[in-house]
């Protein structure tokens, strides 16, 4: 239990979404928006007031964990190097804080929230304002994938009250079966 904030990193849209999780596998909305930098702005100066938006996010929300979206190689050289410099902002973040950073792959949170792992945009958005009991998806993109990274964090983890009572859904039930498949020990052959 605690609050969560997931970050989908972007140098141009920056999604932040923080959640407050409750007994067993319940989430709710504390907060959701898109931080943006214009292209046109030199790089020290978009990362500069990306840092000092993302600092009044820690100083307000004061979250308990940083679900941040894993960098991976992309074709297009500069969405990668923009994305890794704003992961490194808000790591840099984060340590002065003393938290803890969960990195996850976008088929991670995909599988979480969905149950599987190739859902496309519109699937996990549909499932984060579910999940969350929103009237609408969060928009634009950036503000859900932000959302569905905080709920996958929440989720993470052992045995909860929800799955022992029967009240898990069907994207937490695949989203726990996957994790204890990935943590079990290989066979050599």
């Amino acid at each position: 239990m605690g609050t969560i904030l997931g970050i989908d990193p972007g140098l141009t849209r920056l999604g932040v979404g923080v959640i407050a999780q409750g007994a067993g596998r319940r989430v709710s909305l504390v907060h959701v928006e898109v931080l943006r930098t214009p292209a046109t702005d030199r790089p020290e100066a978009r990362l500069g007031a990306l840092s000092n938006a993302l600092e009044r996010v820690f100083d307000i929300h004061k979250p308990d964990i940083v679900a941040l979206e894993r960098v991976f190689a992309q074709q297009n050289l500069r969405t990668v190097m923009g994305t890794a410099q704003v992961s490194g902002v808000v790591l840099a973040l984060a340590h002065q804080r003393s938290l803890a950073v969960s990195l996850r792959t976008p088929s991670e949170v995909k599988a979480a929230v969905t149950g599987y792992g190739r859902a496309d945009k519109k699937q996990v958005g549909t499932m984060v304002a579910k999940i969350l009991g929103l009237d609408a998806i969060p928009q634009p993109a950036d503000a859900a994938d932000a959302l569905a990274l905080a709920i996958s964090e929440a989720w993470r983890g052992g045995t909860t009250s929800a799955q022992t009572a029967g009240a898990e859904t069907a994207a937490q039930k695949a989203w726990r079966e996957a994790e204890a498949r990935a943590h079990r020990p290989k066979l050599k052959e």
